[in-house]
């Protein structure tokens, strides 16, 4: 269903407004009038910091509490897919380092056509995760609360129905959101609560938003879906060079290599386009053994590549930095109990630094023979690949350098990790082609 102008919408409103106004005027919440249209509710919402399953009910009184506006400013859009309506969380509003649990609540007072069913579209930004209730009933959420620590899971577009309009076409409606933020990441600037705000409509309407929210969604990764396929075809594409020199040690690197980064790149869209794994579970997967592997291999698979040869001394270091790079990552968990009870977190976060930095010098190491040596279009594809597949790597490092890491071409966001990583699945393409092709002649 397609948003617009409606001369019937206009016609409802009309008929509707002394209803509506004489119904804000007994409630504290904006008042909203529907006509097959939906309304972010952009409040001002009631918010308080800490936990109370009490503040669910319709009756609580929150007079007390502070008050939120969620209206965006235009244009504003988030800093990774491009969800547009993005607002700062509490940290910019003066809860800066909080983490925990947190509550936000409103009161809307909707008028309608008698029997009109209504809808509302959750939150698709919130830190970390959220429970919706309306009228201090549970509809839903995105966390697991059973446990002593909640498990969050990705925040996607979601429909509650919320029943029709009664015969009278007015309802009051008390809409309490209780989200919570875990600590990795609570210091940073905008983080915290709720970064999007609900909406309320008509249930139609609130179909056609989910629907874009998720056609935003799957924009948003669908590149880090592509990517990882065609890595690993580029894997595949390496098995016949690799019967033909089973004694070249640089093929079976370069292959482990690609198919590492193939399951980092699609630990994306496992998060936000399924349920499969939890915040939790994508964090350790993706930065405590992914990422630091992905490393490893890379730089072991350029230095064969580029040296020949077998380098014990300097494989040996690499691998000893990977595992302390994967070791460090584990103990700045600060989820991790035994990172709690070590309070190892702040210092592990310290040596991940330098560690990267170390890995960064092998990396370039590695790669060095390389430059020194291009005489032939195939050495100069192998040293741009090693360089595009560098940028991806490192892009902690150049952003730290103040180098632009995302783009928003057509309103979605593209990273330059997306653009270096699609720059290197080309000339792999065509290096690995030349080891096929060579593979294959009978002097091979």
């Amino acid at each position: 269903m397609q948003l617009g102008f409606s001369w019937r919408a206009l016609l409802v409103g009309l008929i509707f407004w002394l209803g509506t106004a004489l119904a804000a005027a007994a409630s504290d919440g904006p008042a909203i009038s529907l006509g097959h249209s939906t309304v972010p509710l952009n409040g001002p919402w009631t918010f308080a910091l800490g936990d109370d399953p009490r503040w669910a009910s319709p009756t609580f009184d929150d007079g007390a509490w502070e008050r939120v506006d969620l209206t965006p400013a235009h244009g504003a859009h988030d800093g990774d897919v491009g969800i547009t309506r993005y607002v700062p969380g509490w940290n910019d509003r003066g809860h800066r380092g909080y983490f925990g649990y947190a509550w936000y609540r409103l009161r809307v007072t909707v008028t309608g056509s008698p029997g009109e069913p209504l809808a509302l579209a959750a939150p698709t930004a919130v830190d970390s995760a959220y429970l919706l209730y309306v009228d201090g009933r549970l509809l839903g959420g995105s966390a697991d609360v059973s446990g002593a620590t909640p498990v969050a899971y990705s925040i996607q577009p979601r429909a509650f129905a919320l029943g029709a309009l009664p015969a009278s076409g007015t309802r009051t409606l008390t809409v309490a959101l209780r989200v919570w933020l875990g600590s990795p990441g609570s210091k940073s600037p905008g983080v915290g609560g709720l970064h999007v705000a609900p909406v309320l409509g008509d249930g139609e309407g609130i179909d056609a938003v989910v629907q874009g929210q998720w056609l935003q969604t799957f924009k948003g990764y669908v590149v880090d879906a592509v990517e990882p396929a065609l890595l690993l075809v580029l894997a595949l594409m390496l098995i016949a060079p690799i019967a033909a020199a089973p004694r070249d040690r640089a093929r079976p690197w370069l292959a482990a290599a690609l198919v590492i980064l193939a399951l980092l790149r699609l630990q994306q869209v496992l998060l936000f386009w399924t349920q499969w794994e939890s915040q939790r579970t994508y964090d350790v997967i993706r930065n405590v053994i992914l990422a630091p592997l992905t490393l490893g291999a890379w730089t072991l698979a350029w230095r064969s590549w580029f040296a020949g040869g077998r380098s014990r001394v300097f494989a040996a270091v690499v691998a000893a930095l990977t595992a302390l790079y994967v070791a460090v990552q584990l103990l700045g968990r600060s989820w991790w109990p035994p990172a709690q009870a070590l309070g190892s977190v702040a210092g592990a976060h310290a040596a991940a630094t330098w560690i990267r930095l170390a890995l960064l010098v092998a990396y370039l190491w590695a790669i060095g023979p390389g430059v020194a040596r291009m005489r032939s279009l195939t050495d100069v594809l192998a040293v741009l690949a090693a360089v595009l597949a560098g940028v991806g790597f490192f892009a902690e490092e150049l952003s730290n350098l103040h180098v632009k890491g995302i783009w928003f071409p057509w309103g979605v966001g593209v990273s330059r990790t997306q653009y270096a990583y699609a720059g290197l699945i080309v000339v792999l393409f065509a290096l690995i082609l030349a080891e096929v092709r060579r593979a294959a002649r009978p002097e091979a």
